[in-house]
């Protein structure tokens, strides 16, 4: 690395598998930017020291993923957004500080915006499957865009119902026994579990159910078409694939770190497309 380049990194473990590194290069490339991004496996219980010195490694930042995200924003200076959603995936140096946002919320919705413009106007109830981490950027992201009624489904009721209880009165928690009967009643359907995630259980959801003119998101991207969303599809609604979440959520974290504002064109996914079929 020449004194001039400027590198970030994806830090997870495992971290192998992970897509990043073609996006950010791609638009390296496209701003002529000196600079690289790479990945960092790095077990949890060495994260601490790691990102503690993660200007002495020649970074300037790096995003942060599975199962390092709470320990990210337990050990920098996070803003409120990754506060409110209780993990960071983006760390940047700035001023001697390390600081931490979470930038899913905007991978989410501007992914959204992108695959179905108006959604929001068009959604009076949303239906969200899963109460993990990825369920907390969608329900931040939903609440902050002006959805009133969020019904919030979960194998186990007292997960869906801490996440309540933290995001307000516009989440509804339910059982998975619920969803035929919340169906109907949803104009965006959103999938944050790993069920139709390439070597997981498949997700039995009747997207028939829906209303006509929903939205169905799921942020699974490996397979890139789950069954869910070609279901959607064969119904006629508009659907918002898991690539284009992570395409969205990256843009932030670039600017971050090399001070340029990308764009996500169509040749980025087309890129990441041909790679995941490899």
């Amino acid at each position: 690395m020449t004194t001039q380049q400027r590198a970030a990194c994806l830090i997870g473990w495992p971290a192998a598998h992970s897509r990043s590194p073609i996006i950010h290069k791609y638009w390296l490339k496209s701003f002529g930017i000196d600079g690289d991004y790479r990945i960092e496996a790095v077990q949890p219980e060495d994260f601490a020291s790691f990102i503690a010195n993660l200007g002495a490694q020649g970074y300037t930042g790096a995003n942060v993923t599975i199962p390092h995200k709470e320990q990210a924003l337990a050990l920098s200076d996070a803003d409120a957004r990754a506060r409110a959603v209780g993990a960071a995936n983006t760390l940047w140096l700035e001023g001697g500080k390390l600081r931490a946002t979470n930038t899913d919320v905007e991978g989410f919705i501007n992914n959204l915006d992108a695959a179905s413009p108006g959604w929001d106007a068009r959604t009076s109830e949303a239906l969200v499957l899963g109460a993990g981490g990825s369920a907390r950027a969608v329900l931040f992201g939903l609440i902050e865009r002006g959805i009133k009624t969020i019904h919030l489904v979960n194998r186990t009721l007292p997960r869906a119902e801490e996440l309540a209880r933290q995001f307000g009165a516009s989440v509804k928690p339910a059982t998975w026994d619920k969803v035929a009967s919340l169906l109907p009643r949803a104009n965006l359907l959103v999938n944050t579990t790993s069920l139709g995630m390439r070597g997981q259980p498949p997700l039995a959801i009747d997207v028939g159910l829906l209303p006509a003119g929903a939205t169905v998101a799921d942020i699974v991207y490996v397979p890139l078409d789950t069954e869910l969303l070609n279901a959607a599809r064969k119904r006629g609604l508009v659907t918002a694939d898991g690539l284009g979440m992570l395409l969205h959520q990256a843009v932030r974290g670039f600017s971050l770190w090399f001070g340029r504002t990308p764009q996500v064109t169509d040749e980025l996914p087309a890129l990441v497309v041909a790679d995941l079929t490899k």
